[in-house]
């Protein structure tokens, strides 16, 4: 019987990206699209930025990571 392992790397990858100093200040962090898919995947990785109340933009090959709950207003 296969175990799956990637549990554990996708919560410890979770919690050292959002325990950055960034996140506890309301900042902003951000990480390649090819970096999440490989480490976490996109679905886990949303529902992480969810859970957490924050907001999530797609940028390019970017991800971009408000690590604030507040209203957001998009200038230009």
């Amino acid at each position: 019987m296969a175990h799956d392992m990637t549990y554990p790397r996708r919560t410890s990858w979770a919690e050292s990206l959002f325990a950055a100093k960034a996140v506890a200040k309301g900042g902003v962090i951000r990480r390649a699209i090819r970096d999440v898919d490989r480490d976490i995947g996109r679905a886990a990785f949303e529902l992480e930025v969810r859970r957490r109340g924050y907001h999530l933009i797609e940028c390019d090959n970017q991800y971009i990571v408000i690590c604030n709950a507040g209203r957001i207003n998009v200038i230009c």
